[in-house]
């Protein structure tokens, strides 16, 4: 049911910025900051409130006028009638809270120093813990009621727009405690965020860089910026230094970190076992309605295609020329000293072209979003970093950049405007409370933008150069996409096995685990240096209880349907549309079986795998045909 939803709302958000706020290269052209950018690199935000006074009447609507008439309702949530006036009194609140928590946080992230805003956001997260407390009696009240009154009020007309929203609670009744024992574990909620609060501090806060000398002998702090650019750029014994020092300054919070991610797992087996689950990984998939066998058969599935990925770093290795190819060799771009340059509007005009297979009306409402100022473009001081689209069913999309001139950011425009107009496809086709799509179906839209950017690019590249800095860019994207993030999930799964059958987790099993992991899928044209097995100490995306999987499910879907539409299938185009428009009307799973991608089967996956193969197998020939020209000179 779509209510506000800060816990999702802030997972998806959380997800994009990881995923953008990555180090990029800077092009060499000099960016205006957003102050000096004109008006259309802009969001205007009077567009959902011309003042702060607009804002606070809002509020002050919602917290003293809208949020009390819930008490009304309380014992009454019985009958068809009751629960329709409830419904929509509750989409009234959530309409208003989120426009006005939005425009407020939105104002923040285009100067986090600006106390107004803040001050506007504070307001927004107090009138939000209102609602919170007001609508807290719902699920328990409507769950009190039994199997045979819940079915019949799903199935009455009246209530058609909330039948799936009723189902699924119906689902979730066994899970469900009493009042007493839901209250314990919503007490215990700001103790359970405690391992993750650990893992910030240790990881951000109180982490110290360390510091190597190079041939010069100047002193080079290992911040995240000089060392993503020494592995980039340096020479091989600063690269390994810099490696070196970064993994033992890592080694030195290991068994703090192993400690930390053990309370996190045995925190997710507590809330598992007292909801009555037979395990974390089968409670974690039942939030979204997710069947276990997409977990497992994603695994299975990767596991069975690693001689793709083996024969990548095979292949990376001859052309690095490198007798072994460790870890700090991995960044090495296997193109030397070619940057691509991308401005901003040349970026649009590549993703118009590149997005014409999805017709004319998706074109047209990319280039409506964009000449509509939904992206504010360009950093400055104190501006949010990273990337991220958001929106209410009362505004239209916000996109979020920090634009750099770099393929990377016009892959994360594209990204972006597919969320954007999956939100406002959602919101245009569906009843309000079944527009919210679930994050299962949430990165498709943006990953076939970027899939359909890419082949766009590949297609239409100047020279080999080019297109074998957009094939090893390709090929980077999905393993980063796939293959890690299914070993983050198998790493994630084991830990849980193992912790659940009572086994210890130290430091020394999670290293060992990590080690063996690299080795199985990076093969063996990769030398596993005993310093990689801190590597799973550093992920955030383990405190985030498997998560990581639906990186690659999403993935693996978007190249189905676009490789479906690419190939020109009959209603390929119509079905996606669809699925752009079905927001939250059905289960996930459903969903994309009705665009077509059945995720039930391994054929998605294997089919991406199977076309990652052949850009390896398209790279290798390149460099092949590049050695050749370069021995006749």
């Amino acid at each position: 049911m779509k209510r506000f939803n800060k816990k999702s709302l802030v997972s998806l958000l959380l997800v994009l910025v990881m995923l953008f706020s990555q180090s990029m290269v800077f092009a060499d052209a000099k960016l205006p900051t957003r102050a000096e950018a004109k008006d259309k690199y802009k969001w205007d935000l009077t567009e959902i409130y011309k003042t702060r006074n607009d804002f606070e009447a809002d509020m002050k609507k919602l917290t003293n006028e809208i949020i009390p008439k819930f008490e009304q309702y309380k014992g009454k949530l019985n009958t068809a009638d009751n629960l329709l006036a409830y419904f929509k009194l509750d989409e009234e609140a959530s309409r208003l809270l989120m426009k006005g928590y939005i425009y407020a946080n939105l104002s923040q992230d285009l100067n986090q120093a600006d106390s107004n805003s803040q001050e506007m956001a504070s307001i927004a997260e107090t009138a939000y813990s209102k609602y919170v407390a007001a609508v807290s009696f719902e699920r328990p009240e409507i769950l009190s009621l039994s199997e045979e009154k819940l079915k019949g009020l799903m199935n009455d007309p009246k209530l058609k727009d909330y039948k799936l929203y009723l189902e699924q609670l119906l689902k979730q009744k066994e899970h469900i405690l009493s009042d007493k024992e839901e209250a314990i574990l919503s007490a215990a909620s700001d103790m359970a965020g405690s391992p993750k609060d650990i893992f910030d501090k240790v990881t951000l806060a109180d982490y110290e860089y360390p510091t190597i000398k190079d041939k010069d002998g100047k002193e080079i702090k290992l911040d995240n910026a000089n060392y993503y650019k020494i592995l980039e750029e340096g020479d091989r014994d600063l690269r390994k230094k810099a490696y070196l020092a970064r993994t033992n300054a890592n080694g030195k919070v290991n068994n703090t970190l192993a400690a930390t991610y053990s309370a996190e797992v045995k925190k997710n087996i507590f809330f598992s076992n007292a909801r009555g689950y037979d395990s974390s990984i089968d409670a974690a998939l039942a939030e979204e309605f997710i069947p276990r066998s997409i977990y497992d058969n994603l695994v299975k599935s990767v596991d069975g295609n690693l001689g793709y990925l083996h024969k990548y770093y095979e292949v990376k290795k001859k052309a690095l020329g490198l007798k072994e190819l460790h870890g700090y060799d991995d960044s090495l771009p296997l193109v030397k000293d070619y940057k691509m340059e991308i401005p901003y509007d040349e970026a649009v005009k590549i993703i118009t072209k590149a997005l014409a297979p999805l017709g004319d009306e998706y074109v047209a409402d990319f280039k409506n979003g964009v000449n509509s100022r939904w992206v504010d473009v360009y950093a400055d001081d104190n501006k949010y970093t990273g990337g991220y689209q958001w929106g209410a069913n009362d505004t239209h999309p916000y996109i979020l950049m920090n634009y750099t001139n770099d393929l990377d950011s016009a892959l994360t425009l594209a990204h972006e405007m597919g969320h954007a107009l999956n939100t406002v496809y959602s919101n245009k086709t569906q009843p309000y409370y079944m527009s919210s799509y679930p994050i299962f179906t949430a990165e498709v839209a943006s990953t076939a933008n970027e899939l359909l950017v890419m082949d766009y690019m590949i297609k239409n590249a100047k020279n080999d150069d080019e297109k074998l800095y957009l094939l090893n860019k390709q090929i980077d994207n999905i393993m980063g996409t796939i293959y890690t993030q299914v070993m983050f999930s198998e790493f994630e799964q084991t830990v849980h096995d193992m912790a659940e059958k009572g086994e210890p987790l130290s430091a020394d099993v999670l290293n060992n685990l990590w080690l063996s992991l690299i080795k199985k899928y990076y093969g063996k044209a990769f030398t596993v240096d005993e310093n990689s097995k801190y590597g799973w100490s550093r992920i955030p995306h383990f405190y985030m209880n498997f998560y990581v999987y639906k990186y690659a499910t999403s993935m693996s879907a978007s190249y189905a349907l676009v490789n479906n539409i690419l190939e020109g299938k009959e209603g390929a185009v119509d079905n996606y549309l669809e699925f752009l428009a079905a927001g939250g009307s059905d289960y996930p799973v459903e969903i994309l079986k009705k665009a077509g991608v059945d995720m039930n089967s391994s054929e998605p996956v294997d089919s991406i795998l199977e076309y990652f193969g052949e850009l390896v197998d398209e790279m290798e020939k390149l460099l092949e045909k590049k050695a050749k020209e370069t021995k006749k000179k």
